[in-house]
């Protein structure tokens, strides 16, 4: 069928598709994010591929999700069962869907619990989509082209969706050119095809026709998950979907459950209002995350290259999470899996994060899986392996060595840990430098240094 009316620009939408897709050999990738945007974008790819005779549907297009393992619950799950759904259908069409997800080392728990990151803080302090979306996907995409020599990369951005996006596309336009280079990723193109459609016309369009997409689900679920009041910054001109006629927003973003660059989490808050109250201990762990930026106790003050230094104040700049706080943090993680029966924490992170204690001082080398035993009643794969440097006993006596002869437990223990990480090397310089890395870190001679600095004063 064609698209008429209102919906004419659908319909010249997809001729353009169909034209830019036989152009060339070059594979098509979107990403989807299971929200309204992309969801439109790969109906409209679908259906453009569903017209074509199946000798002319000549090369692959990949629909790419990013899952970075702290997603909202119940949009995971619906981005995960959509994914799994257009795979049923994209064997005849040469569509393939994947979706993926950070490296273990780069994930949300791996930078907080692992190596005591600060959460993510507006307004600049933003490190987490960099790691948990950008880098994935960048790496899809150069894979892509490794194996295809170019790729053209679909993008479902519109200038109806804010001020900013649309001088944002603006930027980026070439008079005349459907196809623009990618500012950061050689050999990839960008190919904006819903940049002029309107608000109002992305529900309407998603919802005709009993609201059913190309691969079979049903577009008043997703509907649905917009709905609630103040989700976003303007409602849709449909305006309700159900008999209590709650209020729907057309510009709400799903977002992590966990972010912390939000003063309240207002796409859960409004789930959890509307019945799904299973995601209060989520919200709850996420405000305590919140709290624990904030609390002067809760973190070191130095940095991870150890250095110190004085905010404009006077007071001493805060750095990453104590190693105890992220004991806490994991703790109730783990408290909070088993109270909700979810999974919010992999294997494969856990396996990352004890790694990185095992380089933070702790000696024992038992912390996170003993933590584990404790909360999950089972043990870690490889806890069998995690045997102390030195006896319990040995290490409390290192420690009150330390505070009889005034020397910081820290430094003695880092350097213990150096030196097993480089005993079965031969050559003495390794061991020197690593030393010699450590004894000189900031922090040991800020004092010494600040009191320099005055007498010069």
């Amino acid at each position: 069928m064609s698209y008429s009316g209102k919906f004419l620009v659908f319909e010249e939408i997809i001729q353009e598709m169909s034209m830019v897709y036989q152009h060339d050999k070059r594979p098509w990738m979107i990403g989807y994010s299971g929200g309204k945007d992309s969801t439109l974008l790969c109906c409209l790819v679908l259906e453009m591929l569903e017209r074509l005779p199946k000798s002319k549907r000549n090369k692959k297009v990949y629909i790419v999700s990013s899952d970075t393992l702290v997603e909202n619950p119940i949009v995971r799950d619906y981005m995960h069962r959509m994914s799994n759904l257009i795979n049923t259908v994209g064997t005849t069409l040469n569509v393939k869907a994947d979706i993926i997800y950070p490296k273990s080392e780069d994930t949300f728990w791996s930078k907080v619990i692992g190596l005591g990151y600060p959460t993510p803080e507006p307004p600049g302090f933003r490190w987490c989509t960099e790691r948990l979306k950008i880098h994935p996907m960048n790496e899809y995409t150069l894979n892509t082209i490794k194996n295809n020599g170019e790729v053209i990369l679909l993008l479902g951005v519109r200038k109806a969706e804010s001020v900013y996006r649309a001088n944002n596309i603006r930027s980026r336009e070439i008079d005349g050119k459907l196809l623009v280079p990618h500012n950061d990723i050689e050999n990839a193109y960008v190919y904006n095809p819903l940049t002029e459609i309107p608000n109002e016309l992305v529900w309407e369009f998603l919802l005709k026709d009993e609201a059913k997409t190309p691969w079979g689900s049903d577009n008043k679920y997703l509907f649905s998950l917009y709905q609630g009041e103040n989700l976003g910054e303007e409602q849709s001109v449909i305006g309700e979907i159900d008999k209590e006629k709650i209020p729907i927003t057309g510009a709400s973003r799903f977002g992590c459950w966990i972010c912390t660059m939000v003063k309240e989490d207002k796409s859960l808050l409004s789930f959890i209002k509307r019945g799904e109250t299973w995601l209060i201990p989520l919200r709850e762990y996420r405000n305590w995350l919140v709290e624990l930026r904030t609390t002067p106790s809760a973190r070191e003050y130095k940095r991870r290259n150890g250095t110190m230094y004085r905010k404009s104040d006077g007071e001493l700049g805060q750095g990453p999470f104590t190693l105890e706080t992220r004991k806490e943090m994991l703790r109730r993680l783990l408290e909070l899996e088993v109270e909700t029966g979810l999974s919010l924490i992999t294997i494969e992170e856990l396996k990352s994060i004890d790694a990185m204690w095992d380089k933070e001082g702790d000696l024992s080398r038992r912390c996170l899986v003993e933590i584990y035993s404790e909360i999950k009643g089972e043990k870690l794969p490889w806890d069998i392996y995690k045997t102390p440097i030195f006896p319990e006993e040995i290490i409390e006596e290192i420690k009150m060595q330390c505070i009889e002869n005034n020397v910081e437990f820290e430094l003695i223990s880092k350097l213990i840990i150096e030196i097993e990480a480089n005993k079965n090397y031969s050559r003495n310089s390794i061991l020197t430098k690593a030393f010699d890395k450590i004894i000189n870190q900031g922090w040991l001679h800020f004092e010494s240094i600040e009191r320099g600095l005055s007498n010069e004063d």
